[in-house]
């Protein structure tokens, strides 16, 4: 299956291109963008390997993880991204990154109400799954808006950039999409 190109009234939503790439290392090396993310520093080579990877012809293998562009309908110009990952044949995880200058503009809403959509009404998945630090209220209150229900809360069960941490995860039933 190949990578859809998914259309909101304000973004595509899409394959990168090696075009992306600068805006992507840019708003990605943002200590902002990275506090919850498993990165700490990130460069032009960790952009262009993570794209040299992606294996966009056969979208949807189990197992594989995806970025998808979040890009502006007009100009094009990306402003964030959505990973993507193929758990089993029924279940997928998801996450967002959205550049600061594009934060608090329901650029992230937007785009994952799209890929809910393709994931539960074109793919028919069954289950879609997002894991977030527990202090990324941003995240959580995201996720809780769009209808996914906090399934757990583990308590300091990972080790993140030197300390201790807890992580929420979440989920919601294709049967659950309405709420979105």
């Amino acid at each position: 299956m190949l990578t859809p190109s998914l259309k909101t009234h304000r973004f595509t939503i899409r394959a990168f291109t090696a075009a992306d790439l600068e805006l992507f290392t840019h708003y990605r090396s943002q200590p902002e963008v990275a506090k919850y993310q498993s990165w700490s520093d990130f460069n032009y080579a960790d952009a262009l390997s993570l794209f040299e990877k992606m294996d966009y012809q056969n979208f949807g293998v189990v197992g594989a993880w995806y970025q998808l562009a979040i890009a502006d309908c007009e100009s094009d110009i990306l402003l964030g991204d959505l990973a993507v990952h193929f758990i089993d044949d029924e279940q997928v995880e998801i996450g967002f990154t959205i550049a600061p200058a594009n934060q608090q503009k329901h650029v992230a809403k937007e785009a994952a109400v799209a890929l809910l959509g393709y994931l539960f009404n074109t793919l028919n998945k069954h289950r879609v799954v997002a894991t977030t630090d527990a202090q990324n209220v941003a995240s959580y209150r995201l996720l809780e808006s769009l209808g996914f229900r906090r399934e757990a809360h583990f308590r300091q069960n990972i080790f993140f950039k030197g300390a201790w941490g807890d992580e929420y995860q979440y989920a919601m039933l294709r049967t659950e999409q309405a709420t979105a």
